[in-house]
């Protein structure tokens, strides 16, 4: 089986250079997608295609548009004109019943190879066939900007064909995008056709002219504009010399493929068939648009697309049965709604603003992949940004953030921004804090009550309550507690005292709460019903929710200390103090921590005296977020050693899971949980012979943190091998869904690694690289900025020396202290 590679390549445009691996067209688990934050993806295929349309507000894997393809026609001087759609080859397996359909174009001459190379949020097409005497490449991205929300949310894509004559003769050169215009919702029968009653009607393909752009702006006039079928599409672009069909043939069987093959190949010029009316109830129409160049030999030229779409209204809720059904509330509008009135209006702003939003995305991109960290680590760290743009996460009009786990291929999984799942994730965190803070305000602000309970799935801006099946749920000791660190954490990000202070009594009641709740002996351990990440309860003392403790407290002493509380934060640390030290007490093994029961199967789902991957992760945070150790160091050092020793598998092929099984075969990864001191219960907790990938991360995250460093970059190389493009996606982690919360564990990596830590309130940043140190950079961001740090020793004086550029923001007058010394910016 082929491999997917790692290089880079060198484009014919300033900032058109290729970072991260590549994939031929036979990687058909690679799927790039296109689209920014709340707005729904597209996906880019390894064959160049467009596929997995998520445009619509819901989660679509697997569909693909009828009729919806870039074709080019190539005509040498002299020479007969030749024609492929800019797709290679369709893959096998080709078993369909009835062969493939005319909608799928399959039929059509395709390129002879395609390689995809995505370094997210940019992805780039190699198409070669070494009949035409062109190369083409195609160039895909959408806007993405870190601390810029609004400009990294725009609902569209840049698709740039650069064409290359590679003859001895000058060429006429067309590049053309067809677009079915879905309006309304596309189905079909047992035979692949549209079907006879599907909901489509009135649609309308209109070209259109603005400023010194063109396009074809597809909409309807069926639905009205509070529904939740209402919307549209655009496909514009900046070529000069334009051919459009507005519409294809409305004839019998395969006409309309036929007629527009025909038209386009004859001679690169599409004849408008003049429709002047709406599509018929239950039809629509597609619509084609190219540009026509002429290439001289050796000469390269822009053919420049975007693609852009606006579907306003999404249901106002998760799902159906929580839909606020309150007259006028049935659904709500995404953010995007608030700044373009349609995908003309979003095409224009893509358009207009090109060079400083490509400027902007590709010094991130640059930035990032520039770095001298490890390739599987920038490969993790950009593989799992696309959560955040997927339907996995959306943004409402009133600038509320949401996200499920994952998706289902056609629904959202889990709902309610889930804090136990969101406690992993750190992405968001880094590159748009303003969204995180949003989350922060939800958990405490509507979802935590007097009491200090806090529901651990948001639904109250439903109208709503949180309900498990006919009861209402316990609270969530793990996402609670968490919430609480990440409060520390947004704050030292942003800077932001008025942010902290309308949070901060929420957060100690919360706090609170835990050990009125989960400390049922008052020893400062918790030791309840202690509900979990693993959809189950912990019974007795246990290191998962153990060290969630130590760190919340450690994270409120340090808040009521810069607030000036200093009886509360010295109250805070004793508690801390005091806890550890019985923590340790009562779980510490020796070699790692266990779950305190006398009988692990006096309560179903508990681990025991096994080895818990995630026996650390309050630890884990606690690094991440400048806290230092929470218990004795030789212990922490002697545990996450033990997590790697135990739980890391080489090998699946003997390993017996009865359980979802996410690695198999002779793939490598790390178990939630073994029992290497024997003392299994017979019904362990109900994930513990699971791999997950944001578990995976977090347990390298605090592997490097002790100095582990071979055995982290093991494990993330273990994670990213399964997601090599042909057995699972670079760009799509599961667990309880695609493109899962959970995996954006992935950007501690780039904390631990960087030895990044960053206090905006009092406007100190440092590093201290755990790799590479004499020749060390990466990128960094808090929510005042973010830009690239380099160290390198000086040959002549054997000493280090550092900089850091500030790509984007201000951060004037911030101490930056590493090598032994310090700068202020």
């Amino acid at each position: 089986m082929a491999k997917a590679e790692t290089r880079g390549i060198t484009g014919n445009e300033t900032n058109s250079r290729v970072f991260g691996r590549t994939y031929p067209g036979t990687a058909a688990e690679a799927a790039f997608p296109l689209g920014g934050i709340g707005t729904g993806n597209v996906s880019l295929g390894s064959r160049g295609q467009l596929r997995d349309w998520e445009i619509f507000n819901n989660p679509a894997k697997g569909t693909a548009m009828p009729n919806t393809f870039f074709a080019i026609r190539v005509q040498p001087e002299g020479g007969e004109p030749m024609a492929r759609i800019l797709e290679s080859k369709l893959q096998p397996p080709h078993s369909l019943s009835h062969g493939y359909h005319p909608l799928s174009s399959a039929g059509l001459p395709r390129m002879a190879r395609s390689e995809l190379a995505g370094a997210y949020p940019v992805a780039h097409v190699a198409l070669e066939d070494d009949k035409l005497p062109i190369r083409a490449e195609l160039e895909a991205y959408t806007p993405m900007i870190p601390l810029n929300a609004e400009d990294s949310g725009i609902p569209g894509a840049y698709l740039t064909y650069r064409i290359t004559n590679t003859g001895n003769r000058p060429a006429e050169v067309v590049v053309a995008g067809s677009l079915i215009n879905p309006i309304g919702g596309i189905t079909y029968d047992r035979f692949s056709n549209l079907h006879w009653e599907m909901p489509c009607g009135q649609n309308v393909n209109e070209f259109r002219e603005e400023d010194s752009y063109a396009g074809l702006y597809l909409h309807s006039r069926k639905w009205e504009t509070s529904d939740v079928k209402y919307g549209n599409l655009a496909l514009m672009t900046t070529g000069k010399n334009v051919t459009y069909k507005r519409a294809w043939l409305r004839g019998a069987w395969y006409d309309f493929l036929q007629e527009f093959w025909d038209d386009f190949t004859s001679d690169g010029r599409l004849t408008d068939l003049g429709y002047e009316t709406p599509s018929d109830e239950h039809k629509t129409d597609t619509g084609s648009i190219g540009v026509i160049e002429t290439l001289a030999p050796g000469e390269t030229k822009s053919f420049e697309f975007v693609l852009s779409w606006y579907f306003p209204n999404r249901m106002n809720g998760w799902y159906e049965h929580v839909r606020d059904t309150r007259p006028g509330r049935e659904t709500a509008r995404n953010h995007y709604a608030t700044r373009f009135s349609s995908s003309w209006d979003a095409g224009l702003y893509l358009l207009r603003n090109r060079e400083r939003l490509r400027e902007e995305t590709f010094r991130f991109r640059d930035a990032l992949f520039s770095s001298t960290l490890p390739e599987p680590v920038l490969d993790a760290i950009a593989g799992n940004m696309p959560v955040l743009r997927g339907t996995t996460c959306f943004w409402l009009e009133d600038g509320a953030f949401y996200g499920f786990e994952g998706t289902f291929d056609d629904l959202g999984s889990c709902e309610g921004s889930c804090t136990h799942v969101w406690n992993y994730a750190q992405t968001l965190a880094f590159l748009y804090p303003d969204l995180e803070r949003n989350l922060r305000e939800t958990e405490f602000l509507l979802e935590t009550d007097e009491a200090g309970r806090m529901n651990f799935r948001a639904m109250k801006r439903f109208g709503v309550d949180f309900m498990w099946g006919d009861r209402v749920p316990h609270a969530a000791a793990d996402g609670q507690l968490g919430s609480v660190m990440r409060l520390y954490r947004d704050w030292k990000l942003s800077g932001d005292d008025a942010f902290l202070r309308q949070l901060w009594p929420h957060a100690q009641r919360a706090l609170a709460y835990a050990f009125k709740q989960w400390d049922t002996d008052g020893d400062l351990v918790l030791d309840g019903e202690q509900h979990n990440t693993y959809d189950i309860e912990f019974y007795g003392p246990n290191p998962l929710m153990g060290f969630m403790l130590l760190g919340a407290l450690k994270a409120a002493s340090e808040i009521a200390g810069y607030l000036g509380e200093e009886e509360a934060s010295r109250r805070y640390a004793e508690q801390a103090a005091a806890s550890a030290e019985r923590l340790s007490e009562l779980t510490w093994n020796g070699e790692y921590f266990v779950q305190r029961l006398d009988d692990p199967d006096s309560h179903k789902y508990q681990h025991g005296i096994g080895c818990l991957s995630d026996q650390l992760f309050g630890q884990q945070l606690a690094h991440l977020y400048g806290l230092g150790d929470l218990i004795d160091g030789d212990k922490l050092a002697s545990a996450i050693r033990a997590v790697y020793r135990h739980n890391f598998l080489a090998d699946f092929s003997e390993h017996a899971n009865c359980q979802r099984t996410y690695a198999l075969n002779d793939e490598q990864g790390l178990l939630l949980c073994s029992w290497p001191n024997g003392g299994r219960p017979k019904l362990p907790f109900v994930y513990s012979d699971e791999v997950w990938t944001g578990i995976e991360y977090q347990v390298a995250v605090e592997l490097i943190y002790q100095g582990a460093l071979e055995e982290a970059l093991s494990v993330v190389k273990a994670v990213r091998d399964r997601q090599d493009g042909f057995k699972r996606s670079p760009w799509n982690e599961v667990e309880c869904g695609h493109h899962y919360a959970r995996s954006m564990s992935s950007w501690g990596l780039l904390i631990a690694l960087s030895g990044f830590e960053y206090d905006m309130a009092r406007g100190r940043m440092s590093f201290s690289p755990a790799v590479n140190e004499d020749g060390f950079s990466c990128f960094w961001s808090t929510g005042k900025g973010w830009g690239v740090y380099r160290q390198r020793k000086d040959e002549a004086t054997g000493i280090l020396r550092f900089e850091v550029e500030v790509l984007h923001g201000d951060l004037s007058g911030v101490e930056v202290s590493a090598c032994g010394y310090s700068i202020t910016l």
